[in-house]
């Protein structure tokens, strides 16, 4: 497949952005479904050991990917301790 996209790259080099974005398109949706199977730490796979992993979080714990307006340094915990 590979050997047929540089072929087809040569004969007609006007598909080599498309190759090139398309290539950079596909491995960044790979690293992007790592990323969440590997997941933050509140997610876990293991359900028996841990079946409620984020009441064991801090509240200032920033579990956003992206917190705009949220700062997670000033927030007071509201709920009691298990």
């Amino acid at each position: 497949m590979i050997r047929t996209m540089i072929q087809h790259a040569k004969k007609h080099p006007g598909l080599i952005p498309l190759f090139f974005f398309f290539t950079l398109g596909v491995t960044g949706a790979a690293l992007y479904l790592i990323r969440l199977a590997r997941g933050p730490h509140i997610i876990l796979w293991d359900k028996k050991t841990n079946p409620e992993p984020w009441n064991k979080l801090d509240p200032t714990y920033q579990y956003k990917f992206v917190a705009v307006k949220t700062d997670y340094k000033s927030l007071k915990k509201d709920r009691p301790d298990f």
